[in-house]
């Protein structure tokens, strides 16, 4: 079991930063193999990016249950490079989940959210649990005098 954070601890990550938002949602839960294939390509791109090096620009992840999942990447372009890249492992599963659901798109469906961050401009907080979220894939500090609030963490004054 992982350790969990006896005290408050916040996330500190140099320069700007990507946070990826995907998941997927199973609409029709008896047509398991419109979903399947779906639900299973996830983990071998996540097994791709956790033997990348880190020139590819993935800093990490975060599973949000089975189906959601929190990436964090140094820019956009390194993002963008990673999906588009006809020899990963997304370039080809793209292609097949495009392909099967040419014509019942409300069978599965997939989504996704891209956030551009600049440097300074996020805030959080962990306690009581394991390390996660940014905290994880960038650096942890303990929540000190300064960084007590959000308000305070993103730089606005107390």
């Amino acid at each position: 079991m992982p350790a969990f954070l006896e005290s408050r601890v916040t996330a500190r990550i140099e320069g700007d930063f990507v946070v990826f938002l995907i998941g997927m949602r199973i609409n029709k839960p008896w047509k398991v193999h419109r979903w399947l294939p779906v639900l299973m390509a996830m983990p071998k791109m996540l097994k791709e990016l956790d033997a990348a090096p880190a020139g590819i620009g993935c800093l990490g992840y975060t599973s949000l249950g089975m189906t959601t999942l929190v990436q964090y990447w140094r820019s956009f372009d390194c993002l963008e490079a990673y999906a588009r890249a006809r020899e990963k492992a997304h370039w080809p599963a793209w292609v097949e989940f495009n392909r099967r659901m040419k014509d019942s798109r409300g069978d599965v469906g997939i989504w996704h959210e891209t956030y551009r961050v600049r440097a300074g401009e996020y805030e959080s907080v962990y306690s009581g649990m394991p390390l996660s979220g940014l905290a994880k894939v960038a650096e942890s500090a303990p929540v000190a005098t300064g960084t007590e609030s959000a308000r305070e963490r993103l730089g606005l004054g107390a």
